[in-house]
């Protein structure tokens, strides 16, 4: 983060989202301000709490993908969320407070599988001496070194004993390294992983009892294994998983990932708006009032208890987001409203941005699509006009039917596409160029017949 200034993640987020400059600047800044606060002193850091934003805007226009690209680029725990699927404590669903849990287990087990990969070289130099253990036995090699004359001295027998182990155990350790031993099976002990199913009938808010209580029934339960016969390879590889794993400080994994999430970390409340309620209802809705009543201490900054510990939320970003095409933020209840003091409205997308879309982020629509049919050996060839004609339809159908921004794109591509994408293996002419005659055939009669377009764009 100490090097990314505003304007840097400005041109990162440039690189696969098309327009929407000010949600851009907004979250830059939100970010930017992060790394700022923990430049201050001490006593005035705590004081300081992140600035969190609502982006308002249809769908499809690059809500989401602002936030998770945000969430990349400067390695921060991400979590998204649908709003709607939570309901006030009390009743039948999901507690808000799980959204911090599941960000808390995400980034256990992010940083889980890398510290397993930092050590997964050394695991695997442990597991190649236990290898050579089940490959040479010690009572095997007591066997077939021990001389013929038992009355031999106990000295002798020690001293070449222990020149002969060391010469055969690297002469297996190079057949080892050089696949030699690849075809040979070995008995092995493998932990078996069947739990027995415990369902956890609960009220709300009690997600982690479930976890728990299988967590504490599988300490009680003594570790089972089970002895399979499996080749040299295969071994190797699940003993230096095993390995890896042992060596894998998860009390330093478990602090690390408390301290990123509450620090960096980002949950995006995706569908606020349909929390919101509408003006004139009689009495509070639990599915909407409720949960804005629930959030709100999570958005102040309150205590999360997790099966890790506790997290406290106080430095959690909050970027939520909605469509507001009924409710407007304003009808938010007045507290929740002052903990996101942002607001920005995205622009809706037309046929100029459409057609950048389809040709210049880094993993533009057209290149995904090309590099798909590239694994067949065809090579397609989309001419300028295609791309506008393939822009104008998805505003068109856009206009006439549910705005659905960007997404509309995907939807005609595969339209476009189908055929071109089902004979590709047996295709004999292995070069297609895609025109704007090409597309009309193709979409002219769904976009102009209603319930076509309807029910298929």
């Amino acid at each position: 983060m100490s090097n990314l200034k505003p304007n840097e993640i400005v041109e990162e987020l440039d690189k696969y989202i098309i327009g929407q400059h000010n949600a851009k600047r907004s979250v830059a800044i939100a970010l930017r301000n992060r790394w700022r606060r923990q430049q201050v002193p001490e006593d005035l850091r705590d004081e300081i709490v992140p600035k969190n934003i609502i982006l308002i805007g249809p769908t499809g226009v690059g809500k989401t993908e602002i936030a998770r690209r945000l969430s990349n680029l400067t390695d921060s725990p991400f979590n998204k969320v649908e709003a709607s699927k939570f309901t006030e404590v009390g009743y039948v669903g999901r507690d808000v407070e799980s959204m911090v849990r599941d960000l808390l287990e995400l980034t256990v087990n992010m940083l889980r599988t890398r510290e397993h990969e930092a050590v997964k070289e050394k695991g695997r130099r442990i597991a190649e001496e236990r290898m050579l253990d089940l490959l040479l036995p010690k009572s095997e090699l007591k066997s077939t070194l021990q001389p013929e004359d038992e009355s031999q001295p106990q000295f002798e027998l020690v001293s070449n004993n222990t020149g002969t182990s060391s010469s055969t155990r690297e002469k297996l350790r190079k057949m080892l390294r050089e696949g030699k031993m690849d075809n040979r099976y070995v008995d092995l002990d493998v932990s078996d992983r069947t739990m027995p199913v415990v369902e956890i009938f609960s009220n709300v808010g009690m997600e982690e009892m479930g976890i728990n209580f299988k967590d504490m029934i599988g300490n009680l339960l003594p570790k089972s294994t089970k002895r399979r016969k499996v080749k040299v390879p295969e071994a190797m590889e699940i003993l230096s998983a095993e390995e890896a794993q042992n060596l894998v400080d998860m009390d330093r994994v478990v602090k690390e990932a408390i301290g990123k999430v509450e620090q960096s970390g980002i949950i995006f409340l995706d569908e606020i708006d349909k929390i919101v309620g509408k003006n004139g209802t009689q009495g509070p809705d639990v599915s909407r009032e409720g949960v804005q009543r629930d959030l709100l201490p999570i958005v102040e900054g309150s205590t999360v208890m997790t099966k890790h510990g506790p997290v406290k939320t106080d430095n959690i970003l909050f970027i939520a987001a909605g469509a507001f095409h009924t409710v407007k933020p304003s009808d938010m209840i007045p507290e929740l409203q002052g903990r996101f003091p942002i607001r920005v409205e995205l622009d809706s997308l037309g046929r100029e941005e459409f057609v950048r879309i389809l040709t210049e982020p880094k993993n533009a629509l057209l290149l995904q699509y090309m590099a798909l049919l590239r694994t067949e050996d065809v090579d397609v060839v989309f001419k300028n006009e295609a791309v506008d004609e393939i822009a104008r339809i998805a505003e068109e159908v856009n206009n006439m039917t549910e705005n659905i921004g960007a997404r509309r794109l995907y939807t005609l591509m595969e339209c476009l596409l189908e055929d071109i994408l089902f004979e590709a293996p047996d295709m004999e002419e292995k070069r297609v160029v895609i025109d704007k005659i090409f597309v009309e055939d193709k979409l002219k009669d769904i976009k102009d017949d209603e319930d076509l377009r309807r029910y298929i764009l």
